[in-house]
């Protein structure tokens, strides 16, 4: 049986007396790539922060490989990657960003080099590593952020809308490169997108959430061969 990766017990989230989120149960499994696909205001963004241990639900539990897992456990979070729709890149080059986390993780000099090599190369940057990313386009950017969560091996991988702010063929090229990634190194993955082509082309699974509730997983074939409801149909 394949265990799961990261686990959401219980899991509520309201902000004032609204709620935002109420996921009784959802298992990430090991090794696979979960599509969470909705609209704009399901849910989503809250949903991976919490999965990532950046906020702190209202009531339930997050289980990190069988373990409560908790904001203020700093070894857990290090154990997590979140690539988010914006870059948040640091104000220096594109090789130190790509080394940035693992220089925090105390990883060597010369560790960090062949690694940063190694992620710059299979996301198409090695040529711009000393340049500035006030001097990057929006594609470069986000290849950048992704080439600096890769780089730290992680055993959880979170993106939340990675590709919704470029434009087509960028964001087409970026989904090809990401997809032979995920496919030659497998790790438990988190995709949160509203596009249904996304979630087709790189799921194993996919979640359907509306209104902060999941209210259909499976894969994709059948999630959106044969949808729960039409709300479902229309996400």
């Amino acid at each position: 049986m394949i265990s799961a990766r990261l686990a959401l017990r219980d899991v509520a989230v309201e902000r004032g007396r609204r709620p935002i989120l109420d996921v009784p149960e959802l298992d990430v499994l090991e090794s696979e790539v979960l599509a969470v696909v909705g609209p704009n205001g399901a849910g989503k963004s809250t949903l991976i922060q919490v999965m990532g241990l950046l906020d702190r639900p209202s009531r339930g539990e997050v289980l990190f490989d069988g373990e409560p897992a908790s904001p203020r456990s700093l070894a857990q979070r290090r154990r997590m990657a979140v690539v988010f729709q914006e870059p948040l890149l640091l104000d220096t080059t594109v090789e130190g960003n790509v080394r940035s986390g693992m220089a925090l993780r105390g990883v060597s000099g010369g560790e960090q080099r062949q690694r940063a090599t190694e992620w710059m190369e299979r996301f198409g940057i090695a040529g711009l590593a000393g340049r500035s990313v006030r001097h990057l386009s929006g594609g470069e950017a986000q290849r950048t952020s992704l080439a600096r969560a890769f780089v730290l091996e992680p055993e959880l991988l979170l993106l939340d809308e990675p590709f919704a702010a470029l434009d087509a063929p960028t964001r087409q090229a970026l989904i090809d490169d990401l997809d032979a990634v995920l496919s030659g190194r497998r790790m438990s993955t988190v995709l949160v997108t509203h596009d249904r082509a996304e979630a087709v082309r790189l799921g194993d699974r996919v979640a359907v959430l509306i209104g902060g509730r999941i209210r259909q997983i499976g894969r994709p074939s059948e999630v959106f061969g044969a949808p729960a409801d039409e709300e479902a149909t229309g996400s």
